[in-house]
């Protein structure tokens, strides 16, 4: 049984997935295994099918859908892989100015809400990744329209959004994890205070790129110090509660 869970890694980054799953197994480390493109994901599904702690998600990062890196035909595949997995992501909408190029809002949100239909069409109590950054209202819109939110398990990763924004997320039954960098900051520990004790889970998303090494120490030194951050804002013990958290939401 996994002592510790990292809810938004990219094992799809990792050089040699299969060995960092074997590592990570035997250091009691399970992994949401987010993917950008089908492709990703299919990657991870054949070299870590025999590894219980990974669990594979289908993504289409909207950095890809942005910029054009992930196509329409990439868009069906994920519509169609949506049937064969529980777990979705990383998917949802960046809307920053600094990470995508203008013009790609509306390519966007066509694609999340593409996706989430095709989850909630399928149905199966689907777990979604989703990235939302100054795009958090729109995403709840989107999950609303579609019937994600009421059918699917929606995990906001590192939320950035309005306080607004996490009270309608938190009244609409998601999930949060939350990762090192969210916590170094004064409104991501205020975040972390409203986040129901059932819905916190914890998160690296990492590696930043296929070309930084990364390792299970690095890992789970990350998880452990999220951990300590976690325990020191909200002034109690959360390790047994947020890894019990984890388990029910990958069931």
């Amino acid at each position: 049984m996994p002592s510790i869970t990292d809810t938004h890694f990219h094992l799809d980054f990792v050089d040699d997935p299969a060995s960092f799953a074997s590592a990570a197994d035997v250091r009691g480390l399970a992994l949401f295994a987010v993917s950008v493109t089908p492709a990703g994901y299919r990657r991870i599904r054949e070299t870590c099918n025999s590894f219980t702690n990974v669990h594979p998600a289908v993504g289409l990062h909207p950095w890809w859908v942005a910029d054009g890196r992930a196509t329409e035909a990439d868009l069906a595949v994920l519509e169609k892989l949506v049937c064969d997995t529980r777990y979705v992501g990383e998917v949802g909408l960046d809307l920053s100015p600094r990470h995508v190029p203008p013009g790609s809002e509306a390519r966007q949100i066509a694609a999340f809400e593409r996706v989430c239909r095709a989850c909630a069409d399928v149905g199966g109590n689907k777990v979604l990744s989703v990235h939302s950054v100054r795009a958090a209202g729109t995403v709840l819109d989107v999950l609303t329209r579609t019937g994600a939110i009421g059918s699917c398990r929606c995990v906001f990763h590192w939320f950035s959004g309005s306080s607004e924004e996490i009270w309608r997320a938190i009244r609409a039954d998601c999930w949060f994890s939350v990762n090192e960098m969210m916590l170094s900051t004064g409104r991501g520990r205020e975040y972390a205070k409203l986040i129901p004790h059932d819905r916190l889970l914890l998160e690296t998303d990492q590696p930043a790129g296929s070309d930084i090494p990364w390792s299970t120490d690095r890992v789970m030194g990350s998880l452990i110090a999220t951990l300590g951050r976690l325990e020191q804002t909200l002034s109690r013990d959360v390790a047994a509660e947020v890894q019990a958290n984890a388990e029910a939401l990958l069931g």
